[in-house]
């Protein structure tokens, strides 16, 4: 395990606020990332395949806690790298694929606001890549002796065959008719519509000559057109993150159920059969969402037969090809390595400044063993966090010994359904977790 490493004092602490609170760092992701190897290659597969011109899907599911959103947001790094547009969002009550009462362009306007590029990977990225677009045709019309606004016509001509493809290159227009004459009330108004932000087409109609604006109805079209104007602006291809989709399964209302699933298998079919291009979706659900035949997605048998396992994976044989990647369990070795990395992080990277040894990682998996059985490593943000918490008592108060306080860690009861209490601990039972320790201690 490394003693020493440079870390960044910025990523250092946005890791540790983001653990301590029971949430997924947005920065320093590398820095704690364990296992997870061959889902890692499926997700480079995809990038490289949005990168040449296709489209990719995948439905990344686990447990409460097992992983799923530090993966996404894994993903997301990854892609910001490879020199996509990412943008991300949860699905909650107000935010929806499919809705009729704004639901849906609640969410994209929340994808618009969080749209992050490699120098801008904390969101509002989405002027920038106008402006981008904007300047190499400036650049393009300079050398060809052009107006630029001709290139710009020119360059978006084939979105007009998509849905709303129209207006849409209208509005990129418009953004660079202020750009040109210092008009930034125009060019704010281009970014408004680009944003979803517009009430009423009347009031689109009156600021940039447009008769749609982003709605409940078109919300995916117009993602399809981003897509293109991203790889038009020099990037490689746009990838759209949205966690949270156990919120459709816990819709009450079956109609809306369907037709957000409804909304989802058009997104599968376009992804498959090459209809989108330039273009991928990362959905994050639990074995429930996915599978539940009465509520989840296998509750409408399209979506069911184009999401069924592979009936020849099994016994120890896996298939990462498939739209559905199942994220494994983490084993007590992974968690070891991962409880290692995180002090490593606390240490500003520098193993001399911890005061945690060896053992006292050891000796506190086996406390939450005891206390909970092998919830502490299949879902494990809430032993994470509670490590968390022993390392900054213990950076705090160096008149403690760590073997004081292990014995006082409390491990609590994740509220969607993780880790809980063992009560066979009380019988003086040793779980299978706890005899899998003895694997990998010093």
């Amino acid at each position: 395990m490394a003693t020493a490493i440079k870390i960044k004092p910025k990523d250092r602490d946005a890791v540790i606020q983001a653990l301590q609170a029971g949430v997924v760092p947005r920065k320093g992701q590398h820095l704690i990332q364990v296992g997870r190897a061959e889902e890692i290659k499926a997700i480079l597969r995809d990038v490289e395949r949005i990168a040449e011109g296709g489209a990719a899907i995948r439905f990344i599911i686990g447990e409460y806690g097992s992983g799923k959103t530090f993966f996404i947001n894994l993903t997301r790094t990854i892609a910001l790298e490879k020199k996509l547009v990412t943008a991300h969002a949860d699905l909650t009550p107000d935010r929806r694929l499919h809705a009729s009462s704004g639901q849906a362009q609640s969410l994209y306007s929340e994808l618009m606001a969080n749209l992050s590029t490699r120098t801008k990977p904390d969101g509002g990225a989405l002027p920038s890549v106008v402006e981008r677009f904007v300047t190499s045709a400036m650049t393009e019309g300079r050398d060809r002796k052009v107006n630029p606004e001709d290139i710009i016509r020119e360059r978006l001509a084939h979105l007009s065959e998509f849905v709303g493809g129209y207006d849409f290159a209208e509005v990129i227009a418009a953004y660079w008719r202020g750009h040109d004459s210092g008009d930034d009330a125009l060019k704010a108004n281009a970014v408004r519509w680009l944003r979803g932000e517009f009430s009423t087409k009347t009031e689109a109609r009156s600021a940039l000559g447009v008769r749609t604006i982003v709605d409940d109805t078109n919300v995916y079209d117009q993602l399809k057109l981003f897509a293109q104007l991203v790889k038009l602006a020099g990037y490689d291809g746009f990838m759209i993150c949205l966690d949270e989709l156990v919120n459709l399964y816990k819709l009450s209302n079956t109609q809306a159920r369907k037709s957000n699933y409804e909304q989802i298998l058009r997104i599968l079919n376009d992804c498959l059969q090459g209809t989108a291009g330039h273009l991928g979706f990362m959905f994050g659900g639990t074995p429930d969402f996915l599978m539940d035949t009465r509520r989840g997605l296998y509750s409408y048998p399209a979506l069911q037969t184009r999401l069924a396992e592979n009936s020849f994976a099994g016994n120890g044989l896996v298939d990462y090809s498939g739209p559905v990647l199942r994220l494994a369990n983490l084993s007590p070795e992974d968690l070891y390595v991962l409880l290692g990395k995180i002090r490593l992080v606390f240490a500003e990277g520098n193993m001399k400044k911890s005061r945690l040894p060896d053992q006292g990682i050891q000796a506190f998996m086996a406390h939450c063993s005891d206390y909970i059985g092998e919830a502490y490593f299949r879902t494990p943000r809430n032993t994470i966090k509670a490590f968390v918490d022993l390392l900054a008592v213990l950076e705090q108060n160096t008149q403690v010994s760590w073997k004081d306080l292990i014995t006082k860690v409390n491990i609590g009861t994740d509220a969607n359904g993780g880790a809980s209490p063992k009560t066979a601990s009380k019988n003086g039972k040793r779980s299978q977790a706890n005899d899998d320790l003895a694997s990998f201690k010093l």
